[in-house]
Order: structure tokens, then C-alpha cells, then sequence
């Protein structure tokens, strides 16, 4: 009987020690590594403890090169260095709120628990003790990437959820300061011989039609969603319009080049031929190859939206 009331008496000064060990391990773990801390289920647990009286904001990920996930790597290098940002930050304000990343191959039972089943996938959980407690501790905000993978925009949202904002500044990028001074010196020296070429009227054609074929087969869509280049599972066609994946946009303006291509021989080429005979063949040739192209198109078509009734030869 009198255990069992020691122990009730004891009880919080157990738990307040149990806290205060606890965010020295996570600061500790936090410096060890840029500002990062690398969780698993154990330490994910003690980092959004109930009582704890600091805010965090963790990244959902899955870098191992089996999963396949693109986005993944692509994200990964900006949340470093918006962690790597928040660690220059006063110890005060720093050691209030940490960065930390989860792995699927650290926590699968974790992933599972807490319903994420796509990566990458960031939520901010606020404090929920001390002067900065909020009344909804137990829900985690999730972020929002519609801004892309970029890591100035990352840090301008995360501010959200940190007790200052973060000071984060774009490195310069060297390599590419070098790259601009290199080809604007080269190409003021060979100004003279590039001149006939930039004033050749076909050389501007292909330049626009090149930039059309980009614009119209979904390269920025891709580029801007940080959509991969295939599904996990290798199918490279997405299904619906509002996605797409890389090797889509690639068919798609081999697609477009080639009905291009043979609508300039119909309309330039054809018309200038001498032999009646020949220029006959070459409409019945290049009209032909358009009318194939297009069965190809109509049929991708349906991939994307298997309730198109129509085809032509596909």
C-alpha cells in the first residue's frame, strides 16, 4: 500500500524527468546531423510525445532506389537545406521546433498507421505543452506542395509552423553563373559565324516548332507537378487527365513531330514536284502515314480514358 502510493507521488516527477531527457536526445540528434533528425518508430514516438512542449515538423519519405520514388529524390535535397537554414537560427527559437525524416523502410508498420500511402508527404505537428500549446496538437497540418519542390517556397510555408521564420537564402549556384559566363563569351566571340545561322528563316522554324511540340505534350505539366517518369509498378500511361507521367509527355511529342513533319512534306514538298506521277504518290504517301499517326493518337487517347468509344484504325 505504501509502494503504490510512493509510486502515485513520484509518478509526475517520473514523467517530467522522462521529458526533460528527451529534448536534450532530440537537440543532440538534431545538431549530429545538419539540423535533420533520421526517425524510426521509437524515436518518431518520443518526438510528438503527448507532453511535449515543442512543435516539429517531419518528413514522410521512401529514398531506398527499390521503391522508385522520383519525387522523393527530388524533394529530399530541398528539405535539407531548409533544416540546414533553420539550424543557423538562435538556440532559443532552433531548439523550439525540429526537422526531422522518416523513411518507409524505417516505420512500413508506421506508414500503415498513420494512413500515408504516396511520398513524399510532410506534417507539422504543433507543441502541445508550454507557451505555445495548441489546441489542436493531435492533428497534424499537412503541407501543401502545390508550389513545387523548390526549397524557398518550402521554407516560406513551413514558417507557418516555426516560432520565427526561417532565414533560408538560395546558395549561389556557381556552376551555373559559369555556365552563363561561358556561353555568352563564346557566343559573342563566334558572333560572326553564328549570324548566317540566326538569320536563316528554317533555323527559326524549327525552333518554334520545337518549343510548340514542349509546351503542347505536357513537359511542364511534369516538370512542375514533379511528376516520375513512370508508375511504381512500370506502367508508363496515367490514367484521367489531371496526371501524367514523363514517358507520356516523350510519346506524345513524337506523336505531334511526326504528324508535323508530314504535313510540312504535304504542304512544301509535294507541291514542288515536277513528275505528276510522283507528286501523287508522295499525297497518297504522307497522307497515309498521317492517317496511321492519327489511330496511334486516338488510341493513346483511350488509354488515358477507357471510355472513349471511338477509333479509327487502332
Amino acid at each position: 500500500m505504501l509502494l503504490s502510493l510512493f509510486f502515485l507521488l513520484t509518478l509526475p516527477a517520473i514523467l517530467l524527468a522522462a521529458k526533460d531527457s528527451t529534448h536534450p536526445k532530440l537537440v543532440k540528434l538534431a545538431a549530429e546531423n545538419n539540423g535533420v533528425i533520421n526517425l524510426d518508430a521509437k524515436s518518431f514516438d518520443l518526438l510528438v510525445s503527448p507532453n511535449r512542449n515543442w512543435s516539429t515538423s517531419i518528413h514522410f519519405t521512401a529514398l531506398d532506389k527499390r521503391r522508385k520514388c522520383g519525387p522523393c529524390r527530388e524533394f529530399d535535397p530541398s528539405w535539407k537545406s531548409v533544416a540546414k537554414a533553420w539550424s543557423k537560427v538562435s538556440p532559443s527559437d532552433r531548439d523550439s521546433h525540429f526537422f526531422a525524416t522518416l523513411d518507409f523502410d524505417s516505420a512500413q508498420a508506421l506508414f500503415q498507421k498513420l494512413g500515408i500511402h504516396s511520398a513524399p508527404v510532410v506534417h507539422n505537428y504543433p507543441a502541445a505543452a508550454g507557451p505555445r500549446k495548441s489546441a489542436k496538437a493531435d492533428t497534424p497540418a499537412t503541407l501543401d506542395f502545390t508550389s513545387g519542390f523548390d526549397a524557398h517556397p518550402l521554407a516560406e510555408q513551413l514558417s507557418n509552423f516555426t516560432p520565427v521564420p526561417i532565414p533560408f537564402r538560395a546558395p549561389i549556384n556557381w556552376a551555373m553563373w559559369g555556365t552563363v559566363v561561358f556561353f555568352a563569351l563564346s557566343g559573342v566571340l563566334s558572333l560572326r559565324y553564328l549570324a548566317p545561322v540566326l538569320r536563316n528563316r528554317w533555323v527559326w522554324a524549327c525552333i518554334t516548332i520545337l518549343t510548340i511540340l514542349v509546351m503542347t505534350s505536357g513537359f511542364m505539366f511534369t516538370r512542375i507537378r514533379g511528376m516520375p517518369n513512370a508508375s511504381p509498378d512500370g506502367s508508363w500511361v496515367a490514367s484521367g487527365f489531371q496526371t501524367q507521367y514523363g514517358q507520356e509527355t516523350t510519346v506524345v511529342a513524337t506523336l505531334y513531330g511526326l504528324l508535323s513533319a508530314c504535313f510540312l512534306m504535304l504542304t512544301l514538298v509535294a507541291p514542288i514536284q515536277t513528275s505528276p506521277t510522283r507528286q501523287r504518290m508522295q499525297v497518297y504517301l504522307w497522307s497515309g502515314i498521317v492517317f496511321v499517326l492519327f489511330s496511334v493518337l486516338v488510341s493513346f487517347f483511350r488509354l488515358k480514358n477507357g471510355g472513349y468509344p471511338f477509333k479509327l484504325l487502332l
